[in-house]
């Protein structure tokens, strides 16, 4: 039983990165298309590149802000699950 529940563990661990992972670009670009869609709906303009341009700038300044602290992320969570590979064999 031992086995399953690493892989449960690593599941959950796995979940956890992917969360911390996206969340710096998806809560800015959230709230970047909340704020811009009540600005479109308080004036009633409805053209779609208004809200994806902002949206486009926002995500890329938050990948150069953030994508180090990301890719470090990911990378420290693969090297642990591969060093933990020799471990289930034996």
């Amino acid at each position: 039983m031992e086995n399953g529940d690493f892989f449960l563990g690593l599941a959950q661990q796995a979940l956890w990165v992917a969360a911390l992972a996206t969340a710096p670009i998806l809560l800015p670009a959230l709230l970047a298309g909340l704020i811009i869609g009540m600005i479109q709906a308080a004036t009633s303009i409805n053209e779609a590149t208004l809200s994806f341009v902002p949206k486009l700038i926002i995500v890329g300044a938050t990948l150069v802000l953030f994508g180090g602290s990301i890719l470090m992320l990911v990378v420290d969570f693969t090297r642990e699950v591969f060093e933990r590979i020799p471990d289930l064999l034996s």
